[in-house]
Formats: C-alpha cells, sequence, structure tokens
C-alpha cells in the first residue's frame, strides 16, 4: 500500500474558484444604461451692441484698396464648468482662420485645447498676423497670397489676433479645455449638445467681455433647454 499523502481536496477546490473569477473579470460586460443627455440651446440677440458700435473708417477714406464691410459679430456661448471627465482635448483638431479682402475670417473662432489653427492668406497683399494675449503670443512674419502658416493653442483662454500692416483687422480666438460651447449664427442662433444631466453656469462672451451668464438645469431625463439672452 502506497504511503504518499493524499492532497487535500481543498487546494483543487481553490484553484476551481480562482479559474472562475478569473473567467468572471475577464468576461464581456452586459449592456449599461447611457445616461440621459441635454441640449441647451437659444437666440442671443446683440442688435444693440452692434448698433453702437463706433463705425470704422473706410480703407478706401485711407488710400487702401476696399476691404471687407463689418459683418455682424457673433457671440460665444459656453459652460463656464463642465462635467468632469466628459471630454479629453483632440491633440489632433484643425482649424482655419482666413486673411481675406483684409479681414480675419472667421472674426471669432472657438476651438478647444490641443488645436491647430492654420491662417492662410487668400489677399492680394501681404498680411503679418501675431497676437501678444497672454494665452498664446505668436509672430507669424510676413507672407504672402497663397501662403498659409499655423499655430497651436495649449492654453484655455481668449487670444486677440492682429496684422501688423492692416491697423484694422483683429479677431478672436477663444481656446477652451472642455467641448461644450458655441459660436453663434448669423441670425445670432446657437445650440450646445449632448450635455450631461446637472447644474451650470451658461456665459455668453461678445467682443471681448463676458456679457451675461445664468443658471442652467438639465434634467435626469435630458431633453431641450431653452435659453436666450439679449446682450446691450
Amino acid at each position: 500500500m502506497s504511503m504518499l499523502p493524499r492532497r487535500p481536496v481543498i487546494r483543487r477546490a481553490g484553484r476551481l474558484a480562482a479559474a472562475a473569477l478569473v473567467v468572471a473579470l475577464t468576461a464581456a460586460p452586459g449592456p449599461v444604461a447611457l445616461a440621459a443627455e441635454g441640449t441647451i440651446r437659444g437666440v442671443i440677440d446683440v442688435r444693440g451692441r452692434q448698433a453702437a458700435t463706433e463705425p470704422r473708417a473706410s480703407s478706401a477714406a485711407m488710400g487702401m484698396p476696399a476691404h471687407r464691410s463689418p459683418e455682424p459679430r457673433p457671440a460665444v456661448v459656453y459652460l463656464d464648468a463642465a462635467p468632469r471627465g466628459a471630454f479629453e482635448p483632440d491633440v489632433a483638431a484643425h482649424a482655419r482662420m482666413d486673411q481675406l479682402d483684409q479681414a480675419f475670417v472667421p472674426h471669432v473662432l472657438a476651438v478647444t485645447v490641443g488645436t491647430t489653427v492654420d491662417f492662410p492668406n487668400d489677399d492680394v497683399t501681404f498680411h503679418n498676423v501675431f497676437s501678444l494675449s497672454r494665452t498664446r503670443s505668436f509672430d507669424l512674419g510676413r507672407y504672402s497670397r497663397g501662403h498659409s502658416k499655423s499655430v497651436v493653442f495649449d492654453r484655455p483662454g481668449v487670444v486677440q489676433v492682429f496684422c501688423d500692416i492692416h491697423s484694422h483687422m483683429n479677431a478672436y480666438i477663444l481656446v477652451f479645455a472642455h467641448r461644450f460651447f458655441a459660436v453663434t449664427d448669423e441670425a445670432g442662433r446657437y445650440a450646445i449638445g449632448h450635455v450631461p444631466p446637472g447644474s451650470y453656469t451658461l456665459v455668453v462672451w461678445h467682443e471681448g467681455e463676458v456679457r451675461e451668464s445664468r443658471t442652467i438645469v438639465v434634467p435626469d431625463s435630458g431633453g431641450t433647454v431653452d435659453a436666450a439672452f439679449v446682450v446691450r
């Protein structure tokens, strides 16, 4: 008769239990219910401010070729603080601010941190795009029609853009650390989508300053929240 001790049964049972735990942890999870999302939308009326804007001297009066006439200046609407972990900046994002008819087009550009903005020159004249803003200072030097230079905006904040050759040219770039923002269209309309439920401060920015703010609540059921503003 063999005198070798038999292995305790508990060891085999322990190995089986461990194997079952590994299978449970690595198995594909079942469907997870997604939280409802909301859309904040409305109209920003800035006509009072636009009418009060001091008229700019024409290029012809300054002895220069005619340039683009002033257009309605859009507003930027955004959440003052976004839900934590709701968005990771897209370092591969690209945007464009053209130089056309001695104006920056668009006049207002809103991007996320990490975005590269191209500054093509589609004018017959030279331009020199620069900014002295603390958020992102740069000087692209003079370059002619058909050429383009780029800048990466790696910090949130407001960047005011100028042309060193044409003093009447200016524009704004707003850099956000989240995606919950929108630029108004020609009719002043905006929409910020995919907003998780919660209470937020909705901010209206126009021509270099915060003009209005309001508390907005997106309900647990999601849906559309209307928020209109009159900027004076």
